[in-house]
């Protein structure tokens, strides 16, 4: 395949506003991005920039008002309740919160089956699967009788990573998979994520609002501000020198483990803050 395995382009996303004759809310302002096979991308931005809003349009759960989301060279914004199903095969999620998409009464390997036999694997067959599943994600195969509950945060995002690779996809958002986890074991997960793609070829949507984490796992990366990407790039020039003011002030915010680099990271910041703070009040006054 030499174009990309996704190609989204001057997408737009509204919903209806709230109350009577009231305008409707873009959530997406024409945002194009691309993602090549085998290839991670992070998409980083504030609470409420929209990056979750572009994930839910891949996915099929946001409205595709303008523009184009297309999936391996095919149109994939307005599919139908049975053609997205069948897409699912290909394009899969992981969520931030891994308790909550997983069914709380049901076994680990109900619930790594389910997505087999709904599929038409033979119950044998499933079950080999799920033992591979377990495996690959570094579980024992004992786990697959325990509960949801019986496992720590980091242990279920394991298992809704191994969900996720039932089907063999080609494509998985991954949305603010690692928030929820203590710093340690969101290196454990992160480093899940980057040996199954070495592994599998599989291309990741990662979602996250931490420009450490994007740093840590992905190829390229791009920034959301107010429903707009305002910079894109190589993750390493976008995460360490960053061009955009609104990429520089989450690089300021970014914490450091070096107290005294970090009290000049937060100096600095805060003359940044004042300039373009000045700078408005410039603005305005001409």
């Amino acid at each position: 395949m030499t174009g990309p395995l996704l190609d989204v382009k001057d997408l737009v996303v509204e919903y209806p506003g709230k109350g009577f004759r009231a305008q409707p809310f873009r959530a997406l302002k024409g945002v194009s991005l691309d993602i090549r096979p085998g290839e991670t991308v992070g998409l980083v931005g504030e609470s409420g920039s929209g990056k979750t809003t572009l994930g839910r349009a891949v996915l099929g759960l946001a409205p595709v008002t303008d523009g184009t989301v297309t999936y391996d060279g095919r149109d994939i914004g307005h599919l139908g309740r049975a053609d997205r199903r069948a897409l699912s095969s290909e394009i899969q999620v992981v969520f931030q919160d891994p308790y909550s998409s997983l069914n709380p009464s049901m076994t680990i390997e109900q619930i790594l089956a389910e997505p087999l036999t709904a599929r038409g694997t033979p119950a044998r067959e499933a079950k080999a699967r799920v033992a591979d599943l377990l495996d690959r994600v570094g579980l024992p195969t004992g786990a697959r009788t325990r509960l949801p509950r019986e496992f720590s945060g980091g242990q279920r995002q394991r298992i809704a990573i191994a969900r996720a690779l039932a089907l063999d996809p080609k494509l998985i958002v991954c949305d603010e998979p690692v928030s929820a986890l203590d710093l340690s074991t969101q290196a454990r997960v992160l480093d899940l994520f980057i040996e199954i793609q070495e592994r599998t070829g599989v291309a990741y949507l990662f979602i996250t609002h931490d420009l450490a984490v994007v740093r840590h796992i992905s190829h390229r990366v791009a920034v959301m501000f107010r429903g707009e990407i305002v910079e894109t790039g190589d993750a390493d020039h976008v995460t360490s020198h960053p061009d955009h003011p609104y990429t520089q002030r989450l690089f300021m915010a970014a914490p450091l483990p070096d107290p005294d680099k970090q009290e000049e990271r937060r100096k600095a910041r805060a003359a940044m803050l004042a300039r373009m703070a000045e700078d408005d009040t410039t603005g305005a006054a001409a």
